[in-house]
């Protein structure tokens, strides 16, 4: 870690640059919309900056634990209840699925995913939306690389199930959407 000193504004200034899009896409999958999206995104860069001496060298797992603590911290206060967000554009959901047919796969995996509790549904959601490793998952999570796999695991066997007791219309194409 840098000292302090070393950590100016132009390093604040790269680090937003960076990783704002990733918290506001954060954001958008836990949030009711785009301006309380660019709030959290706002909220954790503040801490950023007033901790900078604590951001590591690979800081996004970092600022995704602040993300996801400062929206624990809105749900406590009543700001929102934790749900899971419409599909949007960040979650990238490939051109080729059109109509309602095709849509039917990804609307049944949002729905079994919300059927989870809410500690399946973050750890499938950083690995599968946030595209972080198990390591950064476990970093952002505050636990250990073994128990974030573990976790995953566990949250993969619990989404299958879920989506094994819905029924579903066939699809002849490969799913094209990771958990």
């Amino acid at each position: 870690m840098k000292p302090v000193g070393e950590r100016s504004e132009d390093w604040f200034t790269s680090l937003y640059a960076t990783h704002y899009p990733d918290i506001v896409r954060y954001g958008l999958r836990r949030l009711p919309d785009a301006d309380a999206a660019a709030e959290l995104a706002q909220d954790v860069f503040i801490v950023a900056w007033r901790r900078r001496s604590e951001v590591p060298e690979r800081p996004l797992p970092w600022l995704y634990a602040v993300a996801r603590n400062t929206v624990v911290n809105r749900w406590r206060r009543g700001r929102g209840a934790p749900t899971l967000v419409p599909l949007t554009e960040a979650d990238q959901v490939p051109a080729g699925l059109v109509g309602p047919d095709a849509m039917a796969p990804v609307l049944d995996l949002h729905r079994a995913l919300r059927e989870l509790p809410e500690a399946d549904q973050e750890i499938l959601r950083l690995v599968g939306w946030e595209d972080l490793s198990v390591s950064d998952a476990a970093a952002t999570l505050g636990c250990t690389r073994s128990a974030a796999a573990v976790r995953l695991f566990r949250a993969r066997r619990r989404l299958r199930s879920a989506l094994a007791a819905r029924p579903q219309l066939p699809d002849p194409r490969p799913a094209s959407i990771y958990v």
